[in-house]
């Protein structure tokens, strides 16, 4: 019964209550300052993590599984309506995201190598200045939350996604794409949360570039079928089975419950990880740094998710999980196009792992100080990409959704608790004739 409320009955309306409540309780900021926004993306910084590095690595944890493997997931399970609510999971991100980065900039710590923070500090902070008891605890539960994400969603199941691609296209063992992986990940692992940044700074622009010039060659060469595309979402998502029931069959419709869980799992948006990047960045502004999280779920969900489900609903590939995006595309630009798809993979699952597995040190830091528990953590990672390389479990699809929508369930509750910081620190920034201070 909880993991169906989590995953299924309660997280679709908590992020839809959530992302209506703040976009009337913010009085319709940022969105209504466009030239404030635009300021905001010019912020100046300091030495340090610089705004874009933050949002690359907050991309590099997003982008990967997510939009191939869990866009292919959400078409087969809930049909192409899926995608038509995980638009709608999109448009109600942006202010949530926004709102998590403006708390993490806010609440965030000073450390000897810089900024640090992420949503276990806010957590902390929110709680414990209402005198609530169980602030450290519930701050502690979301934590773990984050390292069996880190180690389910963020580890496994993208080793499998990029092992299974590179055995079916290029041939190479899974055991041996596994060893490799861990070749790479693990020293930029050890050099912490800057290493990993410096990376995705670079790496996620690229990678991201070369997916969307692919699909949009792809959609050309299919244009004729885009008319069908589009009506098959539509139709779909509005299809007899939840219609029929009225509201309650609209709220737990299938389509509505995979869409917004796989959208969830793409933008992460409302579940409190990305603040963790977010928080490093050389900022003086929580409520500009907060725009650079809607630029996150634009990029993640609205464009590189909305060109994988028009590429797989157009094109003629089969199969299931990855390789059904795989089939997709080289089924319209022909054998090369596996390869570049299989290394498109490698490299957003690659830039996921380092992300996540930073993510999940951060978390451990706010456990632990012990060197011990860090090098534990690290070797677990480690083997926890071994076995994900040699097999598929399903089950940690179910982990992974049952730890994100817990994760989401804690950071809402503390965002509503929140909300009068947030919206001082918004009307402060954007009010004054739309223009970011």
């Amino acid at each position: 019964m909880l993991k169906w409320l989590l995953t299924g009955g309660l997280i679709p309306v908590a992020l839809l209550f959530c992302g209506v409540f703040f976009l009337i309780y913010l009085r319709g900021y940022p969105f209504r300052a466009p030239r404030g926004m635009l300021d905001a993306l010019r912020t100046p910084q300091g030495d340090g993590v610089s705004p874009f590095r933050a949002l690359m690595q907050a991309l590099a944890g997003t982008l990967g599984v997510g939009n191939i493997v869990g866009v292919a997931n959400a078409i087969a399970v809930g049909g192409a309506g899926a995608i038509f609510w995980m638009w709608g999971c999109a448009c109600l991100a942006m202010i949530l995201k926004y709102a998590e980065i403006l708390l993490a900039v806010a609440h965030r710590r000073v450390g000897k190598n810089g900024f640090f923070g992420g949503a276990v500090y806010y957590v902390t902070d929110v709680l414990g200045a209402r005198r609530m008891r169980v602030g450290r605890a519930v701050a502690v539960c979301f934590s773990v939350l984050m390292i069996v994400n880190a180690l389910s969603m963020g580890c496994m199941i993208q080793v499998s996604a990029v092992s299974e691609s590179m055995h079916a296209v290029v041939g190479i063992p899974p055991w041996l794409s596994g060893a490799v992986l861990v070749l790479l990940v693990l020293p930029l692992l050890m050099k912490g949360s800057r290493g990993v940044s410096a990376l995705t700074e670079y790496l996620v622009p690229i990678m991201t570039a070369g997916y969307v010039i692919l699909s949009v060659a792809v959609l050309i060469l299919r244009r004729e079928r885009l008319d069908d595309a589009f009506a098959e979402i539509f139709t779909s998502a509005f299809s007899a089975r939840s219609a029929a029931c009225g509201v309650i069959g609209f709220l737990t419709s299938r389509a509505l419950r995979v869409g917004t869980m796989r959208g969830l799992l793409s933008n992460e948006a409302g579940c409190g990880t990305a603040p963790t990047a977010h928080a490093e960045a050389n900022t003086q502004s929580p409520a500009a740094q907060g725009v650079w999280g809607i630029c996150e779920v634009l990029v993640d969900t609205v464009l590189l998710c909305t060109l994988t489900a028009l590429v797989l609903l157009v094109g003629d590939g089969t199969g299931t999980g990855v390789m059904a995006t795989v089939y997709a595309y080289s089924s319209v630009l022909g054998g090369g196009a596996a390869y570049f798809m299989a290394a498109s993979v490698l490299c957003f699952g690659f830039a996921t792992l380092i992300c996540w597995g930073a993510y999940g040190l951060e978390s451990l830091r706010f456990l632990t100080a012990h060197r011990a528990w860090r090098w534990g953590y690290l070797a677990l990672f480690c083997v926890c990409i071994l076995v994900g390389a040699c097999r598929s479990f399903p089950v940690i699809w179910e982990i992974a959704d049952f730890a994100i929508a817990a994760m989401t369930a804690i950071n809402l509750a503390v965002l509503l608790l929140g909300r009068r910081e947030i919206r001082a620190q918004t009307l402060l920034t954007y009010r004054d004739g739309g223009r970011g201070r």
